[in-house]
């Protein structure tokens, strides 16, 4: 019996072992859907709310799995949805193919019902391979080319099929002029430097008396070769967000995140180092990085694309992270005395940790957002899924979660876009059923569209091997990332009509989907509710009321940055009695005993 082209796609996914699809259905698609019946639902299609969630779905399955995540829309609205989700997984160099349906070939150029470009429209997002299937015998090379590719390149591919080819019979490419046969598997590599550039890379190491590393998702597979070269070169070790997971948190030398999302203790490591070990991070924001001039620096990245950004190195090492370190590590010699720079980053980053603990223990109206995520860290099960969202939730992330061990972490870290913390988790539950997942979400985020993910959540939580995903909210009210920046970058006033957002009661929508849900309004309840939700027997969102003015004090906290957020309060903040007030109580539990005052630590000239 003749199989349709639309079986021979859900066939070939199922051959390259393709266990979930993250969709929406929609009549562009309407043969694929008919196939999956055909199929017995092989492979799972996994029903969104919206398309946008469904990338993104596919997104969280992919850098919590390893896996190539899969996304499929229906032609036009549903082509154009994804693309957020899509653009997603390529900046954070993600593996992601999406399959989309397209009008019939007959109606194309007529302007018809929900005929888009779709080769215009993806040629970006899809750079690598985007292709459009016009008669069956393109198959099966062009799914193996989508599937190979994004592997390979770690990025967004696309495959565009149009309705009435979905149920054309399938014919596979003969053995003649201008047909492409094709096969599956894409095999295991792992690039290594050439003898030369390893012997001048260590070279530059060897020299440095105050050697700093930034590690960042490219060194997740070389955990224990990057504490190697750390102990022999008696360096620090700072990470970038999408590498938070990479190394454990609780390393004494580790010095926590990089960036206006992170550390002094990383800040300082930057700014007093000599040289710089790069490895497997494209972290863009070159002012958190040392001086140029200030320090030697050798990268390594995996992808020769990437190599020479962001910072002057004077070596470049492609080859991948754990067998690169492999080769590099005896060549590395222990050098000058560097024991003092060692013990001066372990010291600094202890007393972090100690800022941390007090800021989160001031006193907020109701509650402060850092206790709520610092409450959390001992309470992290040791094989926990995180993800952040984008906003201020990313902040307390980023600062007073300590990664350890089996623990994995991820948000939306260079596209930074709302609303991605719920459908990670969900397409980390499909990865991980059997581990308990927990999102760090804005109210903004979760009034986008964590809502209705919530349906997504109640839909498929009895799947699952252990039941737990906790969606914990940081209800002020306030889109307070951006009220923020306005107030530290520009000092304008918040603007009520755009900042302002309605309070919502997420626990009890929560409760009418079947999940659980507890809302907390004071200090003395968040870590029963953590509790709760961490030994509940269905997934569980927690309504943590908080204060909006509760500032995230940038790791450099320039005085030009202080005095833009007191402009805004003399331009009429409408919260600016409490702004100036936790303002002032989080920034002076940096000055009580045992720290150091401003002017004593690097970079204290800056702005004035």
């Amino acid at each position: 019996m003749s199989i349709k082209v639309s079986d021979h796609v859900l066939e070939r996914l199922r051959d390259w072992g393709v266990e979930y699809v993250f969709s929406y259905p929609g009549d562009g698609i309407n043969g694929l859907l008919a196939a999956w019946g055909r199929a017995d639902d092989r492979p799972r299609f996994i029903q969104a709310r919206h398309e946008e969630m469904a990338a993104l779905e596919a997104v969280g399955y992919a850098k919590f799995s390893g896996r190539v995540g899969v996304c499929a829309a229906t032609s036009g609205p549903g082509a154009i949805h994804l693309l957020n989700g899509l653009y997603d997984a390529k900046l954070d160099h993600v593996p992601v193919v999406a399959i989309v349906g397209q009008t019939h070939r007959s109606a194309m150029g007529g302007s018809y019902q929900q005929e888009v470009d779709l080769m215009g429209l993806y040629k970006d997002v899809a750079s690598d391979f985007c292709e459009t299937v016009t008669v069956p015998q393109q198959l099966p090379n062009v799914i193996d080319r989508a599937m190979r590719t994004a592997m390979a390149r770690r990025s967004v591919t696309a495959v565009v099929i149009p309705a009435d080819v979905q149920e054309l019979d399938y014919t596979p490419p003969e053995h003649a002029f201008k047909m492409v046969p094709s096969s599956l598997g894409m095999p295991s590599y792992a690039p290594v430097p050439g003898d030369a550039d390893l012997a001048r890379a260590a070279e530059v190491l060897n020299a440095g008396e105050k050697v700093a590393i930034l590690v960042g998702q490219g060194a997740r597979g070389a955990r224990r070769e990057v504490m190697e070269a750390t102990d022999r070169l008696g360096a620090g070790v700072a990470k970038a967000l999408l590498g938070k997971d990479a190394l454990d948190d609780d390393l004494p030398y580790v010095t926590g995140s990089i960036g206006l999302l992170g550390t002094r203790p990383s800040y300082e490591l930057m700014t007093g180092c000599d040289t710089l070990l790069v490895i497997g991070s494209s972290f863009p924001y070159t002012q958190f990085l040392p001086e140029f001039g200030q320090a030697r620096a050798v990268q390594i990245d995996i992808d020769p694309h990437m190599v020479g950004l962001r910072y002057p190195f004077e070596v470049n090492l492609v080859g991948d992270a754990r067998e690169t370190l492999t080769r590099l590590l005896p060549l590395l010699k222990a050098g000058p005395d560097k024991k003092n720079w060692r013990k001066k980053i372990e010291k600094d980053t202890a007393r972090w940790w100690e800022v941390m603990q007090r800021r989160a223990a001031v006193d907020a109206d109701p509650i402060n957002p850092e206790y709520v995520v610092h409450a959390l860290d001992e309470l992290l099960p040791e094989n926990v899924v995180l993800a952040a969202d984008s906003g201020s939730a990313a902040n307390w992330y980023a600062r007073h979660l300590r990664l350890r061990g089996a623990m994995r972490g991820s948000l939306s870290g260079t596209l930074a876009t709302m609303g991605s913390g719920v459908p990670y988790v969900i397409g980390a539950k499909f990865a991980h059923g059997d581990r308990p997942a927990i999102a760090l979400v804005g109210d903004g985020a979760m009034q986008m569209n964590g809502m209705a993910e919530l349906i997504t959540v109640a839909k498929y939580w009895r799947e699952w091997e252990d039941p737990r995903l906790i969606v914990a909210v940081l209800n002020n009210q306030d889109l307070n990332q951006v009220t923020w920046e306005m107030r530290a970058m520009s000092g304008a006033p918040q603007f009520l009509p755009s900042q302002s957002i309605p309070d919502f009661p997420y626990a009890d929508v929560a409760r009418l989907a079947g999940l659980h849900g507890i809302r907390v309004e004071k200090p003395g309840e968040v870590q029963a509710a953590w509790e709760t939700a961490l030994a509940a027997d269905r997934p569980c969102v927690l309504d943590f009321v908080t204060d909006p003015a509760v500032p995230p004090i940038p790791p450099h906290a320039s005085l030009d940055q202080i005095e833009a957020a007191a402009s805004s309060v003399l331009k009429g903040d409408s919260d600016r009695a409490a702004m100036i007030r936790q303002g002032f109580k989080a920034k002076v539990q940096e000055l009580l005993p045992g720290g150091r005052k401003r002017e004593d630590r690097p970079g204290a000239e800056e702005g004035k």
